[in-house]
């Protein structure tokens, strides 16, 4: 199975151009690529004799077309860059997906920048990615310490991001599979918390609100620098100052948020044998405008992707409950299901005048917690 290690690169100044050239030439094939799908497809639509677009028929439109400047650098990013196109077109067709949504050109100001190689190599402590065709000066780039390194050596993603540069490196390994524990559990995700059998996980912590509003302050005052300055504004040094700040926040923030799932989908593989969590089309629910900031920021999609991942690692079940389960709506203890007026929202029950977080059984008249109930309805699915 394939574990990935993120590091911290530290290429000198031969490298550093070396890997920003890479970085605009991967987002130059993306976008070739892009454009190439979309006419292919437009001629289809037109021509039902014409090819439908596909990853190698547009691959083999870029290669084939390939400018003398191109050949001076990785063959490999052309490829892969088309392929992760050809990937983007399938996941757009799932609406599950974290990031769901139709592929879109990339821009050269965008925070974050990257490639990918599959010829990279680990030597002596140091990365080592493919040396393009005619290159002389080329050089091994240092990593950050304290990484294990050790198993096969996958496709690398390399990207730079406010000024530094960071590799993620898959590395295929044998891990040894969970014992055991003959216990179950469930999870009743929530804006700002997470609900299980054992208790609550915060995943909007005090000091990740206050990166927030740091982050809406600097948001803030680059609009306003936009809006008097004009096009002007982005070429200051404050300007670039303040933006560096808000990238730097933007990344502590995604540094919190990861380290809390992954702490507490790994204390949920340790502990669990069998999990049920509700299957959610986050997309859907953050494009209905109702705590929609709050989705974002709660990291659904991660969750799942991260606990989907440990599961199949460590041997343990993942059971998904329907996206229609009214997890909410039923009494965990007679198993009434309200409708009509008497469901639950987020605001309440205006009819019946009770809280949010209360669910009232109008059938037995038990009185639960509304997350608490929520989390045995999932329970009763395995």
């Amino acid at each position: 199975m394939i574990r990935t290690q993120k590091v911290r690169l530290y290429p000198n100044r031969h490298m550093v151009k070396a890997l920003d050239r890479l970085c605009d030439y991967r987002r130059y094939c993306w976008n070739e690529g892009l454009a190439t799908w979309n006419d292919m497809y437009d001629l289809h639509t037109f021509d039902s004799n014409s090819p439908r677009p596909s990853a190698y028929s547009v691959r083999n439109e870029l290669v084939a077309n390939k400018a003398d400047w191109q050949y001076e650098l990785s063959a490999r990013t052309l490829q892969l860059a088309i392929a992760d196109l050809g990937n983007a077109w399938q996941n757009f067709f799932d609406k599950s997906q974290p990031d769901w949504g139709k592929p879109a050109f990339k821009s050269k100001k965008a925070a974050r920048q990257g490639f990918k190689t599959d010829r990279a190599k680990i030597a002596a402590g140091k990365l080592r990615l493919d040396k393009p065709r005619g290159t002389k000066d080329w050089y091994d780039i240092r990593i950050s310490r304290h990484v294990d390194l050790s198993g096969v050596l996958k496709v690398v993603s390399v990207y730079r991001e406010n000024g530094k540069y960071w590799a993620s490196l898959p590395f295929e390994v044998e891990l040894d599979v969970k014992p055991q524990t003959g216990d179950n559990s469930a999870v009743d995700v929530n804006v700002g918390h997470l609900n299980y059998t054992a208790g609550v996980v915060n995943t909007l912590p005090k000091r990740l609100r206050k990166l927030y509003q740091r982050i809406k302050f600097y948001q803030k005052q680059l609009t306003h620098k936009r809006i008097v300055n004009g096009n002007k504004a982005t070429k200051s040094g404050r300007y670039v100052a303040m933006r560096s700040k808000l990238q730097r926040d933007y990344r502590r923030a995604t540094n919190i948020q990861h380290d809390i799932m992954q702490k507490f989908t790994m204390d949920l593989v340790n502990n669990y044998d069998k999990i049920v969590i509700e299957d959610l089309s986050v997309k859907a629910m953050q494009m209905s405008h109702v705590a929609s900031k709050g989705l974002q920021r709660s990291m659904f999609g991660y969750f799942r992707q991260a606990l989907s991942y440990k599961c199949k690692w460590y041997g343990k079940k993942l059971i998904l409950a329907e996206s229609q389960y009214p997890s909410t709506q039923r009494c965990s203890k007679c198993g009434h299901i309200k409708s009509g007026n008497d469901k639950i929202t987020l605001q309440g029950n205006t009819t019946h005048r009770t809280k949010h977080n209360e669910y009232v059984c109008y059938s037995c008249g038990a009185v639960f917690n509304r997350d608490e109930n929520a989390v045995a309805n999932l329970l009763d699915l395995i």
